[in-house]
């Protein structure tokens, strides 16, 4: 065996032992609060991603869109037929398009109304929080209402919140925050976002 070889192998045997070691220290078995958060792009994709390994093991799972409901969503669209999945979405659009804060408040609350229901249910086993962030920044909902209903969701129940600028609070109580970072946009240049990459 090459020099070479021998340093590669002793390496990964130090690598094995040290996820070997984090693997049996991990014992708790509980539901997680995931932050999806960052000015990058990705943040719903992830979420939807994880809606689809939840769906492919039988869980019941909730989605909450609260600002790109009405706008074409693939993940959604392939999804939508799973007995399992609930989606619920704000039925006003973007907000810099209704430009209307009594409209999208009321908008808000009645989604939130619904996601409410989810966190509540011990048969869901994932709620996404998609854009929530955005209802928080712009305070059609109070910081208070929604860590009230995190903390007080089944224990086995995971939230994937996703949104820019996540609220400090939901980063602290959050147990894993993924922060998305723009290198660069090709929205950014110009160029339009693209059906099936995009959305």
């Amino acid at each position: 065996m090459s020099d070479r070889d021998t340093r590669h192998k002793q390496s990964m045997q130090k690598l094995k032992a040290h996820v070997d070691k984090k693997v049996a220290k991990a014992q708790e078995q509980r539901g997680l609060l995931l932050v999806f958060t960052g000015n990058g792009k990705g943040k719903t994709t992830a979420a939807w991603g994880t809606v689809t390994r939840a769906l492919g093991y039988g869980y019941k799972v909730g989605v909450v869109q609260f600002i790109k409901g009405l706008w074409e969503c693939g993940e959604r669209e392939r999804l939508i037929d799973d007995a399992n999945l609930d989606v619920q979405i704000m039925a006003t659009g973007f907000t810099w398009d209704t430009q209307n804060r009594d409209t999208d408040t009321a908008a808000c609350l009645a989604v939130w109304h619904e996601a409410k229901r989810m966190l509540a249910d011990s048969s869901v086993y994932l709620v996404v929080l998609d854009e929530i962030t955005y209802m928080l920044k712009f305070g059609y909902l109070d910081i208070v209402t929604v860590k009230q209903a995190l903390q007080n969701r089944p224990a086995e129940q995971t939230v994937i919140v996703t949104g820019r600028n996540a609220h400090r609070e939901l980063i602290d109580m959050a147990d894993t925050v993924t922060e998305m970072q723009e290198v660069r946009h090709a929205f950014n240049h110009g160029v339009q976002a693209r059906r099936g990459i995009d959305y």
